[in-house]
């Protein structure tokens, strides 16, 4: 039974599982902003950025899946998947990396 666990070309329970929990992560983060949870307020964040990863992860699962059974679903998938992606790097910035120093800049 195990065996097949992870063969998300011909399983769909992959994806469904990373979305349930990348859900349960959403619903960690609301938690975490509760009145009586303030002295694990610090990990809210953490919890948003896993939530966020392990919905893409989700999405990709079944991208894998979709691009073997439904190659139409695949191609509106794939847009979305796009989007996701550029969305997450946009928050990931202005939440992570806004107030560091980093440059691009190569010394050659």
């Amino acid at each position: 039974m195990s065996e097949n666990f992870f063969d998300a070309k011909n399983d769909r329970r992959l994806s469904v599982y990373l979305y349930r929990l990348g859900f349960g992560l959403w619903l960690g983060y609301i938690l975490l902003g509760a009145s009586f949870m303030n002295e694990y307020a610090a990990y809210r964040t953490h919890c948003a950025l896993l939530c966020a990863f392990m919905m893409v992860a989700g999405l990709s699962a079944s991208l894998y899946h979709d691009y073997y059974h439904d190659h139409a679903e695949f191609e509106k998938k794939k847009k979305l998947l796009i989007v996701t992606y550029l969305l997450l790097a946009v928050l990931l910035y202005f939440f992570v990396f806004k107030d560091s120093n980093f440059s691009f800049s190569f010394a050659f």
